[in-house]
């Protein structure tokens, strides 16, 4: 019998939480074969089988374990179930072995769908939505969501008096009693606790202030609009805009450094390098993964580097190296629908660059009035270390550049570069 353990997962982490069994108790699994789900306070990770044999669990879902504790034993003695066939097997037949059985599974599913009795009467909702054809009716004619209605006929077939209750109450779910007064409580995640801890100190721990402005994104759309195909085709990922930002960002950092520093006891710490956080929405909390020496990479290296993240986010898959050492944050309330808001900082930084929804609004130009479509920044910052003067002009900086794209070359004016001035 083999033990598996919780692993180290970093210095300051001594205990975990397993969040779920992805192999159950009493069954077979392969070697290097992942089992379980672990939450740290910052991330999530996967524990795998060290040994091909039988699991047998130890730790239940929602324990918290601590870094050592046995989380499962396996039985390497155990013999392999008849028909599971060995990894080595498993790869043989992927290389042909097994087309004529898959070769064979279109006829069979051809022939289910051509038989009358498998299909039943033809009505216009889905093929596994069991429906009698005045139901059906209703529910084509009125878009009725077939999922959010609860059948009432035999074999769980909707019937006419089904459809119009759902008519009746078009905010209710399938199954959902009426007038409920029921509550529920739910353990917080690690990864939650983590957010509220940090939150709470950022709050209590810093002189936080906010600063607001507001850019016309006019030209950085009609960039967009212009060559989103032909970056697309070039680099293979769309040009969106986060590289913009982050690209005006690390030409402001550098220009009004105290912005990219922040405070070690009675020492004030700079960088000479951008490592830009971008705060995600992932399924089990928000992450702020770093973007390593973003002043140094292009638009379309930031837009992967972008896609990579956020992907690693939504997928639990980020490592606690991505998402340590940022030296500023980015955070786009706006694809929530945000219009405008305070970010909070994310600490030991000193500063924290707020996106919003852009609108279309009247706004002067040229003694005329127009309307553009224009989108609220913010930043909040610590005025121990930034005063206003640097945190407005920094603000003023990433306005100048996303409203002049074409001083992103350069971080000026082509025409001042040109001259030197």
């Amino acid at each position: 019998m083999i033990d598996i353990k919780v692993p180290a997962v970093g210095e300051s982490i001594s205990e975990v939480t397993l969040v779920k069994w992805l192999k159950q108790e009493g069954q077979y699994v392969e070697r290097d074969e992942v089992i379980a789900e672990l939450e740290s306070e910052k991330a999530t990770f996967e524990v795998n089988a060290e040994k091909a044999g039988t699991l047998k669990t130890v730790g239940k879902e929602g324990d918290t374990l601590k870094i050592g504790d046995v989380v499962a034993q396996i039985d390497e003695t155990a013999a392999r179930p008849e028909g599971a066939a060995a990894p080595a097997e498993k790869a043989a037949a992927g290389n042909g072995a097994a087309a004529p059985a898959q070769a064979a599974q279109p006829a069979a599913a051809a022939a289910t769908q051509a038989s009358p009795a498998a299909q039943g009467p033809v009505t216009a909702t889905s093929n596994d939505i069991k429906a009698t054809p005045v139901a059906a009716a209703i529910i084509t004619d009125k878009k009725v969501d077939a999922g959010s209605i609860k059948p009432s006929g035999t074999g769980g077939k909707i019937l006419k008096n089904d459809v119009m209750e759902a008519l009746a109450h078009p905010g209710r779910r399938l199954g959902e009693q009426l007038f409920t007064r029921a509550d529920r409580r739910e353990k917080m995640s690690n990864l939650r606790k983590t957010v509220s801890r940090r939150l709470v100190e950022a709050k209590n721990t810093t002189a936080m202030l906010t600063t607001f402005n507001e850019v016309d994104m006019s030209a950085v759309m009609a960039l967009r609009a212009k060559y989103k195909d032909k970056f697309k085709e070039k680099h293979g990922v769309n040009l969106g805009f986060m590289s913009f930002f982050t690209k005006a960002t690390t030409y402001a950092l550098q220009e009004w450094p105290a912005v990219n520093a922040y405070i070690d006891g009675d020492e004030l710490v700079y960088h000479d390098y951008c490592d830009i956080s971008i705060a995600v929405s992932a399924p089990k909390g928000l992450v702020v993964p770093v973007i390593r020496n973003a002043e140094s990479l292009s638009m379309a290296e930031i837009e992967k580097k972008v896609v990579e993240l956020a992907t690693k986010a939504r997928d639990n898959k980020l490592s606690m190296e991505e998402m340590q050492g940022g030296t500023f944050t980015i955070t786009n309330g706006g694809v929530f629908g945000s219009l405008m808001s305070t970010p909070i900082i994310n600490i030991p930084q000193s500063a924290i660059l707020g996106m919003h929804k852009i609108e279309e609004r009247a706004v002067v130009v040229n003694g005329q009035i127009v309307v553009r479509p224009m989108m609220y920044l913010a930043v909040s910052y610590d005025h121990r270390i930034i005063d206003g003067r640097e945190s407005v002009s920094f603000l003023v900086r990433i306005k100048e550049l996303l409203e002049n794209p074409d001083q992103l070359l350069f971080g000026k004016d082509p025409v001042k570069a040109l001259l030197e001035l």
